[in-house]
């Protein structure tokens, strides 16, 4: 068996230390493993099931003692049994495979299992200052003298005795809160928290296989503030995609608290996830990928959103749609994007579609009923008929108005503009009329 145990860093004596803290690094947990527990100040969880998802032992080890840091751990162990590896991370002992369990563990002070310590004391006046002069002591003396926890404690560490712990169950829903170590008074500076809690929020979606969209940071005034400042305020961050990327959820928190003003100095910090998507990891590939080391340009356009403005950066969205012109339309680029429909796939063009068209259709002029551009056209592909938007409906001064379009498509050549994309109107309300909507490059 692989066990790691992680102990936060200890408040001061008097205090106890945070269940959230202890909650919230249970939860990051759960992305490596179902088979977490919280026992005496600590989080263990047991990993031989799952480190080769990692890349190995040692590259799982390398994981989690990188990103366990960033969330206040402050030792690490990992040994054949759960108790040990409790003990050892007391002890500051970090690899508990180095020499044979039972020669690490009989090195230990007493203090290093909570059983044993409730009797330091008495164990002490008997010439008792490590758990190897403990076990060198007669079972049956201990048994009477003194309750069975420790000698199940023992049992349990040196791994003659099976443990069996309350296992951590993963919540629906991720609502993680912080207190700060001291109140902060400019915005910019709630970050250092706040990654914390993305840390964690990262982790609860590994463990989901999900990704957010959309994430809200609240955060609580100091109890000592005017009356005008209120309670606190929030900030909710958008993503086009699902991601679980903490970098990339931080440079957007970064970029949208620099905007934000301070009413009164803040002492507590809550995130919640708004709105959680299906997740697609990417695909492992044999071949680098260019983009590994560098920023996704969906990345960069959200991170460039957040600090101009949501409609100041546009992005194409494909439509299925016949009508030419509403095949693509533009939305904001941190806005998540249209799901598909499974029923609707767009339909195939057997006709070739220009590289530009233009924004406005271009009326042409007649001439013996041929159109002209730059001199009379030559028709030399259609009719290629495009008819529907009846259910597209837009509103304006006058009232609202029906997209519907009938229109015969043709491949024209023009002696000085090159091969051209016109159509010929066929609504009944109007006059036949010819128009330049593309041209081929």
């Amino acid at each position: 068996m692989l066990w790691a145990a992680l102990l936060p860093e200890a408040p001061p004596p008097p205090n106890p230390p945070r269940t959230e803290a202890l909650q919230g690094l249970a939860v990051w947990c759960l992305q490596f493993t179902p088979r977490v527990a919280v026992l005496e100040a600590a989080v263990l969880m047991e990993v031989e099931g799952s480190e080769r998802l990692f890349g190995g032992r040692r590259a799982l080890a390398a994981q989690v003692r990188t990103e366990s840091a960033a969330l206040g751990v402050a030792f690490l162990a990992w040994a054949p049994t759960s108790l040990a590896a409790l003990a050892l991370a007391r002890c500051g002992v970090r690899n508990g495979f180095a020499q044979p369990l039972a020669v690490l563990l009989d090195a230990l002070p007493l203090a290093s299992l909570a059983a044993v310590a409730a009797h330091a004391p008495m164990l002490a006046r008997l010439g008792c200052t490590t758990l190897g002069q403990v076990r060198a002591l007669p079972r049956g003396g201990l048994s009477r003298r003194f309750d069975k926890e420790l000698l199940v404690a023992l049992d349990q560490a040196y791994g003659l005795r099976p443990c069996a712990h309350a296992w951590v169950a993963l919540p629906e829903q991720f609502h993680a809160r912080l207190e700060l170590m001291s109140r902060v008074e400019h915005a910019p500076a709630i970050l250092f928290g706040a990654r914390r809690l993305l840390l964690q929020l990262c982790g609860w979606l590994a463990a989901r296989r999900c990704g957010v969209t959309a994430v809200t940071l609240r955060w609580c005034h100091d109890a000592m503030r005017s009356k005008t400042a209120g309670d606190g305020g929030e900030l909710t961050i958008r993503t086009a995609e699902p991601t679980r990327s903490v970098e990339h959820l931080a440079r957007l928190l970064a970029e949208n608290l620099a905007k934000v003003q301070l009413l009164a100095p803040v002492g507590d910090l809550e995130l919640l996830a708004v709105e959680v998507r299906a997740f697609e990891a990417p695909t492992a590939s044999l071949l680098p990928d260019s983009q590994q080391d560098g920023e996704s340009l969906a990345l960069v356009l959200e991170r460039i959103a957040a600090r101009l403005g949501p409609q100041r950066v546009l992005r194409p969205v494909l439509q299925e749609d016949h009508r030419l012109e509403w095949t693509v339309h533009w939305q904001p680029a941190p806005a998540p994007l249209p799901r598909k429909s499974a029923a609707t796939s767009p339909a195939p063009y057997t006709l070739p579609q220009p590289s530009f068209v233009l924004l406005q259709p271009l009326p042409l002029a007649v001439q013996d009923h041929r159109p002209l551009y730059q001199g009379l056209l030559q028709l030399l592909s259609g009719p290629h008929r495009v008819e529907g938007g009846w259910w597209h409906r837009l509103s304006d001064e006058t009232g609202t108005h029906a997209q519907t379009v009938v229109r015969d498509y043709w491949v024209a050549l023009s002696a000085h503009a090159g091969v051209l994309w016109i159509y010929q109107t066929r609504l009944a309300d109007e006059d036949t009329a010819w128009f330049l909507h593309g041209m081929f490059a």
